[in-house]
């Protein structure tokens, strides 16, 4: 075990110096349980410092850019990421763009807003009757958070709040950690990632993500990319590592990896 492990690693490592060398680098991030830990309350997630201190090393580099893709709404990963505006944004799981200072518009048309109403106030219900649930607001959506509910209780709640959404219909449902999420558009986090492929005419992507969202940005990942599932799970990714913490030492190696690289070439 340790043997095959200590040749993973060494595969992750040189495919890492080879993505160093790309031409033009995309380095698309996952937020919460990737630069940040998890954590009960939403509003406290924060990047680690080293991984902040290496993606500010990155952003520097020439042809190097830096995007968080994230189910979160645009506004609370703005907020909680403290991003500048040379940090791409993608939120609501690619339906809120933030490219440099421009912020796209929704636009909601008004039988949307009616179906996420109807949806409110059905789930309203079903959260006040779950002890230790919650009820996000999102600008295309809503997502039921069990993070702090009792195990037993949550396939009853999932069950009664799917039913609620195909009762009023329309919906997108999506289910992550410790979320069940119901929206009225159906972005992915693999078209924000072509989306920002294109954007920065990437040659190569590092994408990393560790929830069952992230999996649709790895399955669009092409030879050149490399794709890093954080955490257990089943994933289409090539590499794993274990947590937050190791993230911020694959993206410590991917800047002196990549600094090296545009050195030689200067």
């Amino acid at each position: 075990m340790a043997e095959q492990a200590s040749v993973q690693a060494r595969v992750f490592a040189v495919a890492l110096a080879e993505l160093a060398r790309a031409d033009r680098l995309l380095i698309a991030l996952d937020f919460d349980g990737t630069l940040s830990p998890l954590v009960d309350s939403a509003s406290e997630a924060r990047v680690l410092p080293e991984s902040a201190a290496a993606l500010d090393e990155l952003k520097k580099l020439p042809n190097t850019w830096v995007a968080y893709v994230s189910g979160r709404p645009l506004e609370s990963l703005v907020r909680i990421a403290m991003a500048d505006d040379d940090v791409l944004l993608i939120g609501s799981h690619g339906d809120e763009v933030r490219l440099g200072a421009g912020v796209e518009e929704l636009g909601l048309a008004d039988d949307e807003r009616a179906r996420l109403s109807a949806l409110d106030a059905r789930l309203t219900v079903l959260i006040a009757a779950t002890p230790d649930s919650m009820l996000e607001h999102k600008p295309v959506g809503l997502g039921v958070h069990t993070r702090l509910v009792e195990p037993a209780a949550v396939p009853a709640l999932h069950e009664a709040a799917r039913a609620a959404a195909d009762e009023i219909g329309g919906f997108v449902v999506r289910e992550g950690k410790d979320i069940l999420e119901f929206t009225v558009r159906d972005a992915t986090k693999g078209e924000a990632v072509e989306r920002l492929r294109a954007y920065v005419s990437a040659s190569a992507v590092l994408y990393a993500g560790d929830d069952v969202t992230d999996e649709d940005a790895f399955v669009v990942l092409r030879d050149q990319d490399l794709g890093v599932k954080v955490g257990d799970g089943e994933t289409a990714a090539q590499h794993r590592v274990a947590d937050p913490h190791a993230v911020a030492v694959m993206l410590k190696l991917l800047a002196g990896a990549r600094s090296r690289a545009s050195a030689q070439r200067s």
